[in-house]
C-alpha cells in the first residue's frame, strides 16, 4: 500500500473524470490521498473532497503564488474551514522564487503569517521551495511549530536534506526522480533515511518518466516508490510500507 502525500484532486484537471481517478488510485495500491489547497477556492474544494471520497485528506494553505491577493477574510476562511474532518496539514505554504508570481517580500512576510498560523492550530506544515533555498531554511530554522512537516516535492540537494532532516522536516520524494537526468535527487534518495521519506505526484503536475507528457494522477506514484526502491536496494513493500507509516505519522492519519 503506498500514500500520495501531495496531490491537488481539487483542480479544474480532474474536473471530469476524478471519481476514475480516486478509482484507478485504488487499484493500484493507494490507500490514501493528501489533496492540497493552494488557495481559498481550492481550499474550499480539497475540504468538500475529504468529505465526499474515504481515501481522500485535505491540506489547507496559500500558495506563494497566489500570497499577493491574501487579506484578514482570507485568513479568517481558513481557520474556519481548518475545524472541518479529515484536515490533516496547512499548505502548501513557503517561497517560490523561480516564477515570482507574487513579490518576493509579499511571500516572506505571508510565509512567516503562515507558519504562524499553523503552529496556532497544532498542525504540521507542507513546504513550498523553489529557488529560494536558502531562505526557505533560515525560516523553517526560526519555527516554533510542534508537529514539524514535509519538504514536499524536494528540489534542494543531499546538504539540504540533511539540514531540513535535523530541523524535524520529512523530505518528499516526487515523480522527478524517475526522469534520466535527475542525479541530485537520486543522490537525495541515497542519503535520506527511509524512516524519513514520503512519496508524492503533485499531481497534475511532475508525471513519472513512464507518463510523461500526459496529466499527472495518484496512481502513477508507483512509478516513484518503484524507483525509489530500486535506488535504495528494497523492495517495494519496503517502500510503499515505510512511506506509508511516515505519511501516517505526520498528518496524524489512523
Amino acid at each position: 500500500m503506498l500514500i500520495d502525500s501531495h496531490a491537488h484532486l481539487e483542480m479544474r484537471e480532474f474536473d471530469h473524470d476524478r471519481d476514475e481517478v480516486v478509482r484507478r488510485a485504488k487499484e493500484a495500491g493507494v490507500d490514501c490521498i493528501v489533496t492540497v489547497g493552494t488557495n481559498l477556492r481550492d481550499c474550499r474544494k480539497a475540504v468538500a473532497l475529504a468529505a465526499q471520497y474515504e481515501s481522500v485528506y485535505a491540506a489547507l494553505g496559500v500558495h506563494p503564488h497566489d500570497v499577493k491577493g491574501i487579506d484578514e477574510k482570507t485568513y479568517d476562511a481558513i481557520s474556519r474551514l481548518i475545524s472541518q474532518p479529515k484536515v490533516v496539514a496547512y499548505g502548501e505554504i513557503g517561497l517560490d522564487f523561480f516564477r515570482n508570481r507574487s513579490p518576493r517580500d509579499v511571500q516572506i512576510r505571508c510565509f512567516g503569517e503562515q507558519l504562524e498560523m499553523a503552529k496556532e492550530f497544532d498542525l504540521p506544515v507542507i513546504i513550498h521551495d523553489r529557488d529560494a533555498h536558502a531562505e526557505t531554511l533560515k525560516m523553517l530554522g526560526t519555527w516554533k511549530g510542534k508537529k514539524g512537516g514535509v519538504v514536499h516535492c524536494f528540489s534542494g540537494d543531499a546538504a539540504m536534506a540533511k539540514k531540513c532532516l535535523d530541523m524535524g522536516f520529512y523530505i518528499s520524494i516526487p515523480g522527478p526522480v524517475t526522469y534520466p537526468k535527475a542525479e541530485k535527487l537520486i543522490e537525495v534518495v541515497r542519503q535520506v533515511p527511509l524512516e524519513r521519506m514520503l512519496v508524492e505526484t503533485d499531481a497534475p503536475y511532475l508525471t513519472p518518466q513512464p507518463h510523461r507528457g500526459k496529466r499527472n494522477e495518484p496512481a502513477y506514484v508507483l512509478h516513484t516508490a518503484k524507483r525509489i526502491a530500486d535506488i535504495k536496494g528494497l523492495t517495494l513493500a519496503e517502500i510503499g510500507a515505510a512511506t506509508s507509516q511516515n505519511a501516517r505519522a505526520v498528518f496524524g492519519i489512523k
